[in-house]
């Protein structure tokens, strides 16, 4: 029963009781029978002025509650002139307004965070509360290469993509590096923060390969410069004096099986070769700015299947284009473009070792050429070392084949990627 009935019940038994009385007490004395009808009608007036004074409160407190559940913080009540009432109505128009700024704050506040995140050059992810994926920026959209409709609503878990892989296994507060693709290394952080009393995840993914490559590039750069100016150093005066030796009739009268002869002639050409094997790698590291002129891909690749055929044919390895009927024309350096595929198709190649095929795909509406080869792949471990400086799986691989290309790659901005795509199928993918 409300406050308001009980009221009107009490009040309006206690009169009726009262009347009653005065009627059977003053029955007889008609003037006090009246003195007391009209106490009681004064008092019933009262009760009625008391009602509105004390139930008014209540219905403006109700219209205030009613306004907090719809989270309306406008609403606010004037003076009535009671002491009482307007008591309660300067605490609650105080609560109003504090309630109003507190919102507003709230607001910019939100409002600036999801502008951060929107705009964040690093990858973030918010998890729920039981690790499915609530929201993604665009930078996390990007890296990851998938749409936001598969990924939101699920649990990374579930999800199958490396960095999700490794995102999975993080607890919160520790940091990981992944590297994908053999080139493409990423930051992975798991933190968290508080909603509504429950610990809540995110995952940022910060991408480190530009820094990565150029301090690597850095550091073997200088090994490679004092190892070049030693060896030339060394070997520059060391070959002036065996080609004059070599020339000088006179040594060599009493040496009629030319042994010392030979010899000499041995350690000129080992040094030459070592010449040459320190010039690959200066070569690494003095690679120029890209000249950039307009080519036909399809010209380039017919040159370099005509370069690469004796070593194909060696192998027992065909080299398959059929270049499309218009032209596929780029924008790069004729030279590194070349110098590059030249080492992408010797690798394919060795790759297959004997009796294979190395098919040459061009797709002009893509702008991307894929090379694939049908040797024996590229394993998980190789795939985490691809494209590492002096890395190699070969007995007398120097390391710097896949290197080299990729620093054209990066000195051009082609987007590339070498991996195993299929059980006997790789693939050297450029996006032009």
């Amino acid at each position: 029963m409300k406050l308001r009935t009980k009221y009107i019940l009490f009040v309006s038994i206690l009169h009726l009781l009262t009347l009653g009385l005065t009627f059977f007490i003053f029955n007889e004395k008609r003037i006090y029978f009246i003195v007391a009808e009209v106490f009681i009608i004064i008092s019933l007036v009262i009760a009625v002025q008391l009602y509105g004074q004390l139930i008014r409160p209540i219905k403006m407190l109700l219209q205030g509650i009613e306004a907090l559940r719809d989270r309306d913080f406008n609403v606010k009540f004037l003076p009535t002139g009671k002491y009482e009432v307007d008591e309660l109505i300067g605490v609650y128009n105080q609560m109003i307004d504090q309630l109003r700024t507190e919102r507003t704050q709230q607001e910019e506040q939100h409002f600036f965070l999801e502008k951060l995140i929107y705009t964040s050059p690093t990858g973030i992810i918010i998890l729920d509360y039981n690790n499915c994926i609530q929201q993604l920026n665009p930078k996390a959209l990007l890296i990851l290469g998938m749409d936001e409709k598969e990924l939101t609503g699920n649990n990374i878990s579930n999800l199958n993509h490396p960095l999700f892989e490794q995102a999975g296994i993080l607890k919160a507060g520790e940091t990981i590096t992944v590297k994908l693709s053999g080139i493409t290394t990423y930051k992975l952080q798991k933190s968290h923060f508080i909603d509504r009393g429950f610990q809540r995840n995110f995952i940022m993914i910060e991408e480190l390969t530009a820094e990565i490559l150029a301090a690597e590039k850095n550091t073997y750069g200088k090994v490679i410069r004092m190892m070049a100016h030693e060896v030339n150093n060394t070997i520059g005066p060391v070959n002036s004096i065996i080609q004059s030796a070599l020339k000088s009739d006179e040594l060599w009268e009493h040496q009629p099986d030319n042994q010392l002869n030979n010899a000499l002639q041995v350690a000129f050409d080992r040094n030459q070769n070592l010449n040459h094997f320190m010039r690959n790698f200066a070569d690494l590291v003095k690679l120029p700015e890209a000249n950039r002129k307009q080519t036909d891909l399809n010209q380039l690749i017919n040159t370099v299947v005509e370069l690469m055929q004796l070593k194909a044919q060696e192998h027992r390895v065909e080299l398959l284009f059929i270049p499309s009927v218009d032209p596929f024309y780029i924008i790069a350096d004729i030279s590194q473009m070349e110098q590059a595929l030249i080492n992408i198709v010797k690798n394919a190649i060795e790759a297959i070792e004997h009796n294979g095929v190395v098919t040459f795909l061009t797709d002009p509406q893509s702008r991307q050429l894929v090379i694939t080869d049908d040797g024996k792949g590229i394993s998980s471990e190789q795939n985490m070392q691809l494209f590492t400086p002096f890395y190699s799986t070969k007995k007398d691989g120097q390391g710097i084949g896949l290197t080299l290309v990729r620093e054209i790659m990066l000195n051009h901005g082609f987007e590339f990627s070498l991996k195993t795509i299929a059980a006997g199928q790789t693939a050297f993918t450029i996006q032009f």
